[in-house]
Parts: C-alpha cells; structure tokens; sequence
C-alpha cells in the first residue's frame, strides 16, 4: 500500500529544484536575493530616490479588474502577432539592462538565447557587458534589438549604431529619459562601483553567496558594449557617458545613420508621444526607465488608454516598467500597447539560476499570458479590448 501511495522523484541539480518551486517572478526575486550580494541586487531592485515611481507602477497594475468573457471556445490560442514587421510569440521583449554580467556571469549570453527559445526579442543595452557581435553570435537566428544612449561623444554613439546595423539587429531603441544619472541611494549606500571591490563589508555580504563570487573571480573579466573600462560608481560612470544636450537633430542624425526601425524609449507624456508620431518614428515605448531616473514621474500604464487614442493609428506604443506578470502585459495589450518590455523579471530569473533561471521567468510570464487570454475568454491578441479591463482609481489629480 504505501509503495503504491508514495512516488519518489528523481533526483535534481540544486539549481532546477530551486527553479522548479518558483511559481511567480516574486519567488525567483526571492531566490536571487539569496544568492545575489547586496550590490548587484540593490543595483537590479532599486530606483530612484525613494522608489515611489516604481512602487506606483506596480500598484497600477494590481489596480484592475478583469472582466471576463465565458462560454468561448479557448481550447486553441494565439498569443503572438507581427511587433515592428516581424512575428513575436508573444506581446513582449526583453528589455535593455545594463552591466548584466554583475547579476549573474551568463549575462547577456543566458538572456539572448533564452529569449530566442521563447520567440521574442532580445534587446542589448549600451550599458550591456557583452559585445554586440557576440550577442549575434550566441543569437544567430533570433530578434535582436538594439538599445541605444546618446553619448557626449557623439562618434562613439554612432559607431555602436554602425556595429549594430552590420550584425543584423532589427531595430535601434534611443532612449530619451536620461540627460543625467538618476539618484540611485542604494548604489550610493552599497558604495556600487566596477569593477565590484572586496572590501570587508562586502566580504561579509558575500560569505554565504559563494556561487556568485566563484563564477565572478573565475570567468572573463566584465567588457562593455560601449565602453573599453571603467573605474568608478555607476552614477559617476552615466554622468560621464549621457549628453544633457540631446534634442531633435540628435534623434534626426541617429535616424539617418541607422536607416532601419526606430523606437523612442522613456516618453512619458501624451504631448511628447504626439510630437514624435509627427516626426514620424515607427514607435514609442512608454517607459520612465523603470522608475530609475525622475522619481515620481508619470506611471505608463496609466498614461497608456489615452495615448493609444490619440497616436495608436499612427505607430506602435510599447510598454515598460511595473510588469511582473503575464496578466499585467494582457492588461497593457487590451488597453492598446502592442508589446511590452522586461528588465527586472527578466534579471531576477538570471541571478536565481542564469540561463535556467532566465528560461524560467520567461516561462512563467509566457504561461501566464496564455492562462489569462483564456479565463479571459479570448483566443488571440486581437480580440483583447478596453472591455476587458478597467483601471481602479487610487492616485486622482487635484483639481
């Protein structure tokens, strides 16, 4: 009797087990705190000043209600559509993260391929620890999108855009919302520099994360997409790199150079997201960088209902910062966004179990996706609508 009752499962690594109890991207965060030292984590979870523009964010998207359609036939589901002339298996990408290899050494070589697998787009920041060519190389048939800061030194803004155009990535995202580094206080309390530093503080941080400081001391030494070296704090490191001087004859010459797709990444405002479906960009990411730049600025997924009704006819409109489910990026889908970005789900599941750990949060978010469309009663993205969601009023504007 109790050999029929009882069911032995076999045996597995230690970094599959953990994975396997990871349920939601809150568990793989948990994970990676763990295993992760103080710096980099804080460096991945925080935001600005006191993070009140990413907890607002977050809470916008617990702020809905679903409503759903019953009795529809849902036993087969479409959850892809064309993103930017190309098919995407899902309404999502990957988002830029910069110094990636800090969260897990795979980096950028886990989340490439992991994305691929996935049939999404990988995007690679300027800030990213892996060259644009080996990117390419790990990712030689998948989607790959380039991220893109406009740099005080001009010529090294552009060559990127030249290395990108000639390793086949699809599309080039300028971001626009960082004329200056955002106040980072939790770098600044960890003392966050690179290369990361050995002092006793961190010694101590480090002592029960032995995995992490083994794969850091023994693979090759961090490189950057855009930069050779650096010595210093990351706050220091974008001060030094970002031009405060940014306008429209700098996104008219980068336009020019590329010759390909463009997205403007970080509008936050219906005015902005007007006047560049004017200038004619093929889309806009509503992003305010994931709360890491001007605290307290406009959430996305708030501002989203009313720029899809003033610009949705005349480009695409992404989504990014707060999104930490597959329901939220339904909810961003069916209130118009054609596709959304992750970072910090995305990392999450780097540092819990680098590619593992990658695969895993874009199985989650990906499962989840499907599971709601069909709860929801829809079986593609295009049945989707404003009749599914309804945002719940909390945070209203004074009169």
């Amino acid at each position: 009797m109790l050999r029929q009752t009882l069911r032995l499962k076999p045996l597995q690594s230690p970094v599959r087990a953990r994975l396997e109890k990871a349920q939601t991207i809150a568990d793989l965060r948990a994970v990676a705190k763990r295993r992760t030292p103080k710096g980099p984590f804080d460096y991945t979870d925080g935001a600005a000043e006191d993070e009140v523009g990413l907890a607002r964010a977050r809470q916008a998207f617990q702020d809905i209600e679903l409503h759903p359609s019953v009795l529809r036939d849902v036993t087969t589901i479409s959850t892809g559509w064309d993103v930017l002339g190309a098919p995407s298996a899902y309404p999502l990408a990957v988002a830029p993260t910069g110094f990636t290899r800090l969260m897990h050494a795979e980096g950028e070589l886990a989340g490439g391929p992991s994305a691929a697998a996935h049939g999404i787009p990988f995007t690679l920041s300027t800030l990213g620890t892996t060259s644009i060519e080996d990117v390419r190389a790990a990712v030689p048939h998948g989607r790959l999108w380039m991220q893109l800061y406009m740099m005080k030194e001009r010529d090294r803004s552009l060559e990127l855009v030249a290395r990108a155009k000639a390793a086949g990535y699809d599309t080039l995202h300028i971001t626009v919302d960082t004329p200056v580094a955002g106040a980072r206080h939790r770098d600044k309390r960890n003392g966050m520099q690179f290369p990361p530093q050995l002092t006793p503080a961190t010694f101590l941080d480090a002592a029960p994360k032995v995995g992490w400081w083994w794969n850091f001391l023994t693979t090759e030494p961090l490189t950057f997409a855009a930069i050779s070296s650096w010595q210093g704090t990351v706050g220091e490191l974008l001060d030094a790199m970002f031009d405060p001087g940014i306008d429209d004859a700098a996104l008219a010459e980068v336009r020019q150079a590329w010759g390909g797709t463009i997205v403007v990444k970080g509008v936050q405002s219906l005015e902005d997201a007007k006047r560049l479906a004017g200038l004619g960009v093929d889309a806009i990411t509503l992003s305010n960088h994931g709360g890491r730049q001007l605290d307290r600025a406009p959430v996305p997924f708030l501002l989203l209902p009313e720029v899809v009704r003033e610009v949705g006819s005349d480009l695409e409109i992404h989504l990014d910062t707060g999104i930490m489910s597959g329901t939220d990026i339904v909810a961003a889908v069916a209130l118009g966004a054609r596709s959304t970005m992750v970072g910090r789900a995305y990392l999450y599941g780097l540092m819990a179990g680098g590619r593992a750990g990658v695969d895993r949060a874009l199985d989650i978010l990906t499962s989840e996706i499907a599971r709601t469309m069909r709860l929801l009663g829809v079986a593609s993205l295009e049945e989707l609508g404003p009749r599914h969601v309804t945002q719940l009023e909390r945070l209203v504007p004074r009169r």
